[in-house]
């Protein structure tokens, strides 16, 4: 009987490290890049930038800006209920595999507080399709128009469920390079011109994850996605899924094909978003993040503080304070780890380059702090 090989920490950190881009940029498209990450996480509209920054060679904002226009790219939500920036195609595809997760998300007694208690599903559904027509809508259009259906309703509630029910998307501006406005929504088909698919299959999905964030444990998987099933998925893969195990004893799943890298690989400093994918999609982090270091960093905020790579595991976090037009830019820095002066060198370089990506035209301050 042959038993699977034991993976290391070590061996799983620079494998998604390789994986996602970060140990060397590499000459990809932003679509390349969206579609082989299945999504960039985009609740806000920098995030995706610094992103892809961190992980193609050359990257040009004014290209990620171009592809939403030409409705190449859009953001859509998706995994675990929140925005991602994914291509036309995935979102035509992926959105009815997470739809029923969405629909239950409604129906659950804690959503917003119980405000939408004693209300049918399929009559918010019904007052939502009659609002949302060819044109897009604006927030407050939509808020508004939950308001008059639902006087008696918080208009907040009734606008998410409508987000959830129906399957709608961002539109430009919200999400452009130094334009961005707020969100602004319209139906997939109608912005995209072309109608979902309903026939992709989630054990897809899930392949395409584990290409991306792999090995990875069940409990990983359904973290990243919030899909059922997620067993049976890996099942529906047969031959081309191979198992390995963690340091635990966990069974982890890998595409057939996919490489590990090589644990003595050099990890360079990168500066992530908030909210970047390569924190956030597994359960056990361990890979990625000790769990010290994280309760320190975050301490239950997690608004605009955004993590720092240092030897490939996240050692410290930043804020980026831009002030008033013409003050200068001025980024934090807080080192969490216990960090060699030669790392905190290579910090400081990748911060001034991220600041003149960022900010070209400004004076910038970097300032290592005990605080964020």
């Amino acid at each position: 009987m042959v038993h699977p090989d034991r993976l290391s920490d070590q061996v799983l950190n620079r494998t998604l490290l390789q994986r996602q881009h970060l140990l060397r940029r590499a000459p990809l498209s932003p679509q390349d890049l969206a579609a082989h990450l299945v999504g960039l996480q985009a609740q806000d509209s920098l995030p995706p930038y610094i992103g892809m920054f961190s992980r193609i060679s050359g990257f040009d904002p004014a290209a990620l800006s171009r592809t939403l226009e030409s409705r190449e790219l859009v953001r859509v939500t998706l995994m675990r209920g929140t925005i991602h920036l994914v291509t036309a195609e995935d979102a035509a595809r992926m959105r009815p595999i997470f739809q029923p997760e969405f629909e239950k998300a409604i129906d659950r007694p804690g959503f917003f507080f119980g405000a939408l208690d004693g209300l049918a599903p399929e009559t918010i559904r019904r007052q939502g399709e009659a609002v949302f027509g060819d044109t897009p809508l604006s927030a407050a259009d939509v808020r508004a128009a939950a308001k008059r259906a639902f006087p008696d309703r918080d208009p907040s509630a009734i606008a998410q469920a409508w987000y959830y029910q129906l399957p709608v998307l961002q539109v430009p501006p919200r999400g452009l390079w130094r334009t961005s406005g707020p969100p602004t929504w319209a139906r997939i088909e109608d912005w995209l011109g072309r109608d979902l698919a309903r026939d992709y299959p989630p054990s897809e999905v899930v392949a395409r994850y584990l290409a991306a964030f792999g090995p990875a444990t069940t409990q990983d998987i359904a973290a990243w996605s919030r899909l059922p099933g997620v067993a049976e998925l890996i099942s529906n893969l047969g031959p081309r899924i191979r198992p390995y195990l963690n340091t635990s004893g966990q069974t982890l799943y890998d595409v057939e094909d996919g490489a590990l890298a090589d644990p003595d690989s050099e990890a360079p400093v990168r500066f992530l978003g908030w909210y970047d994918n390569v924190y956030l999609s597994h359960k056990d982090r361990a890979r990625i993040v000790a769990s010290d270091i994280s309760a320190q960093l975050w301490n239950g905020e997690t608004r605009n503080i955004s993590p720092i790579l240092v030897d490939g595991f996240i050692q410290g976090g930043y804020r980026i304070l831009t002030g008033k037009k013409g003050d200068p830019v001025e980024m934090r820095i807080r080192m969490v780890a216990t960090t060699s002066a030669e790392s905190l060198e290579y910090v400081e370089k990748e911060a001034v380059r991220l600041l003149e990506f960022l900010e070209p035209d400004r004076p910038a301050v970097i300032a290592f702090v005990t605080r964020l």
